[in-house]
């Protein structure tokens, strides 16, 4: 029954994530400002999977453990729901972001995204490129 749980779990996580990127939260910053829960049964899992994502290789970052977690989020989103080329964008404290996936593509049984993250620090745009695939239990690992 393990096919089962998870068919039942990913369209609730897809809504959350989804619904998450649609509220204002603390401090008004709007859409894309969510946090996801990191509870057992929560979305944190699949953002650890991210292994810092593209934000993290950006030399430009030098972000707060919040604004991290945000374009985390962000990225996490692109790759789980976003249409290719629609970019998920993020507000932090003195920075920005912007997320954009291309459209989902197979590597043997994979689902695989290219996707690229923009950040703006100080008026200056830093792009870093990448791609993941999703794994079997559905967290997204980059490749190298």
């Amino acid at each position: 029954m393990k096919t089962g749980l998870r068919g039942a779990f990913f369209p609730l996580l897809l809504a959350t994530v989804t619904v998450s990127g649609c509220t204002t939260t603390a401090g008004g910053k709007g859409a894309g400002g969510g946090i996801i829960s990191t509870g057992p049964q929560g979305a944190g899992v699949y953002i650890t999977a991210l292994q810092g994502g593209l934000v993290s290789r950006n030399a430009s970052a030098q972000l707060s453990k919040a604004d991290m977690q945000r374009a985390l989020e962000a990225e996490y989103r692109a790759l789980e729901a976003a249409p290719g080329g629609q970019p998920v964008v993020w507000q932090g404290s003195g920075v920005a972001g912007s997320v954009v996936a291309a459209a989902p593509y197979q590597v043997g049984s994979q689902n695989c995204r290219q996707y690229s993250h923009t950040l703006t620090v100080e008026g200056r745009d830093a792009t870093t490129r990448g791609a993941a695939c999703r794994n079997a239990d559905g967290a997204w690992t980059p490749l190298s």
